[in-house]
C-alpha cells in the first residue's frame, strides 16, 4: 500500500530531525550567536569602562559633582558595568568619586 502525502512529509521531517547534520547545524548556529553576544558584552563593558574613567577623572579634577551627575555615573554606567563583570580601574575611580561632595545644580 503506498504512503499518503502526510506520511511522506512526516517521514521526511522525522529524518531531518534525526540526522546528525541537522543537529550539528543547529549547534553551530547557537555557538555563533553566543559568540556574538559575548563580543557585544565585551564591547559594552569596554565602552562603559572608558566613560566611567573619563567622567570620574573629570569629577575628581573638578572636586565636586551634582546629585544628577553622580546618579547618572553610578546608576546608569557603573552598576551595569559591574554586573557585566567589570572591575579594576573603574572601581577605584568610582570609589573616589563616591567621596566627593555634592553641589547644587
Amino acid at each position: 500500500m503506498p504512503m499518503s502525502p502526510v506520511e511522506i512529509v512526516l517521514t521526511i521531517v522525522g529524518s531531518v530531525f534525526a540526522s546528525g547534520g541537522f543537529w550539528a547545524f543547529i549547534t553551530a548556529m547557537i555557538q555563533k550567536r553566543d559568540k556574538k553576544v559575548s563580543n557585544e558584552g565585551k564591547i559594552l563593558r569596554g565602552l562603559a569602562h572608558d566613560r566611567i574613567c573619563y567622567l570620574g577623572e573629570h569629577y575628581l579634577q573638578q572636586g565636586t559633582l551634582t546629585k544628577d551627575e553622580y546618579e547618572n555615573l553610578h546608576d546608569y554606567l557603573y552598576v551595569p558595568y559591574s554586573e557585566l563583570g567589570g572591575n579594576g580601574t573603574a572601581k577605584k575611580i568610582m570609589d573616589e568619586v563616591k567621596k566627593l561632595p555634592l553641589k547644587t545644580a
